[in-house]
Order: C-alpha cells, then structure tokens, then sequence
C-alpha cells in the first residue's frame, strides 16, 4: 500500500512483502509487550504512519487489529469479575457510548489535521506510559486511605465521578487509543480499588467494550486496511502466545523505557519529517 492520494482516499491496495515482513516483526514484539506491560500500540501505530499509511486508516486498521487480544487478555483473569456485577453493569454503557463517539470523532477528522495531530497524541500516550508507574502509586495510595471491602473493591463507590470518567477515557480510546489501560487502571484504583488483580480484569473488560465497538464502527464504514490488519494480528497473536516467554525474562523497566524509547523517537521523527 502506498500514499494515500491527493483526494484523501485511505483505501488501500495489496501490501508488500517488505512492509508485511516489517509489521509482522514489529506487531510480534509489540505482541509480547502487551502481553506483560502494555503500550504496544506505541509500536505498532507509529510504524503503520512510516510506512505511508493514511494516519486515520492506520489508527483504525490498528484498532482492530488490537481486538482479538483484548478479548484474550481478559481470559486469564476472568474469575476475577466475580462479585463485580455492579462495576460491569454500570461501565457497560459509558464505555461503549465513549468509544462509539471516539469512533465518530475520528472519522469526522480531516487527514489533514489528524495527521498533525498524531506526533503530540503519541508524544502524550508515551508520556503516560513512561509515568504510569507512579501514576498507579499515587492512586494506590489514594485507595489504600478510602474504605473498601475485604476483597479489595471500594464500599461506598462514587458512581457519578466514575461512570464520567469511564465515558471521557472511552472517548479517547475511541479516537486513538493509547495509553487507556494506565488511564483506567489509574482512575479505578483512585475509585478504591486496592486488588490489582480485580482492577486488571475489569480494566480488561472495559477496554474490549471499547476497543471491539470502536473497530465495529471502523469496519462498518470500511476504513480498514484488511492487508496490514491480518498481518498485525498474526503478529499480535504470535508475540502473545510466544514472544511473551521471551519478554518476561527482562525487567519490568527494561521493557517499559524500550516501549517509551520508540514511541518518543516515531513521535520526534514524524515532527522531524512534518517539519
């Protein structure tokens, strides 16, 4: 698939041999870095943009790429959702309402300007990722001083705030999508959340509503780029099942400045090459 023309179109044509070589390396590593730390999609997305695609195609075409391995990451841990009925039922909407509009929003954006947009969102989304951890330290904090339960859920929940901030991270997941796992895992353990687990799963759950809705939304319009999205997922799945063996023998921050380290440097290169 080459540049998108001068009209706009993000169809796409065959992919090469050359850039299915590279996504499939590429979504491998970023596989098995999902797997264990998240921020995959800092790999994957950038590399879609370098290699010519239309930025709101590639943002798309990455979105439902990311879909099957949503749904598999919630599998581990879903005797986790036990007595969290009311946390499913009540983020049930506002994350598919957020990721629907996040959905439309992109597709109501000019190229033009998403294009300029994407080097600041990858720049933020990296960021995030790069503070993530003490992100998740403050809000653990914050819960540990609140009432919960003896399984690690908050007792007297602030639906309102929560349901609000669920909405406003969906629609952002949505129109982008990096860096909603460390948004969600962050406001659900200023919720009250003390059991990571817990939190984990539910995080998981909330990001296959809005993930799949969002690439439900993308398909149905037909701004996929079905080539690259097999070949993203193929890697995804395979970094998943066997790059993670890999992976999870480095530290922990060796993988986190790794993902930060690329996503910093796709992010300054497309800045660089816009310039």
């Amino acid at each position: 698939m080459g540049e998108p023309d001068a009209t706009g179109d993000r169809r796409n044509a065959y992919v090469t041999a050359t850039d299915a070589g590279i996504m499939l390396a590429a979504s491998t590593v970023a596989g098995a870095i999902n797997s264990i730390a998240g921020g995959g999609s800092l790999i994957t997305f950038p590399l879609l943009v370098w290699l010519g695609r239309d930025p709101i195609l590639a943002n798309a075409t990455n979105t439902v790429s990311l879909s099957p391995g949503s749904v598999a990451a919630l599998h581990g841990f879903r005797g986790e959702l036990d007595g969290l009925r009311d946390w499913i039922v009540r983020g049930t909407l506002p994350s598919l309402a957020g990721g629907v509009i996040g959905a439309v929003l992109l597709l109501q954006t000019p190229s033009r300007v998403f294009a300029w947009l994407v080097p600041y969102l990858i720049l933020f989304a990296t960021a995030l990722f790069a503070l993530s951890g003490p992100i998740n330290a403050v809000a653990r904090r914050r819960a540990g001083a609140g009432a919960h339960k003896l399984d690690g859920t908050p007792s007297r929940p602030p639906w309102l705030g929560i349901m609000v901030y669920q909405l406003g991270v969906s629609i952002y997941g949505g129109y982008f999508g990096a860096g909603i796992g460390i948004m969600m895992l962050a406001g659900l353990a200023l919720a009250g959340f003390t059991a990571i687990h817990r939190t984990i799963a539910l995080r998981n759950y909330y990001a296959i509503l809005i993930n799949n809705v969002a690439a439900l939304y993308f398909i149905v319009f037909g701004t996929i780029a079905w080539d690259d999205a097999i070949v993203l997922t193929v890697g995804q799945i395979a970094g998943g099942l066997v790059g993670a063996r890999v992976a999870r023998s480095l530290p922990a921050t060796t993988v986190r400045w790794f993902v930060v380290t690329v996503g910093a440097a796709m992010a300054i290169g497309l800045l660089v090459r816009a310039a």
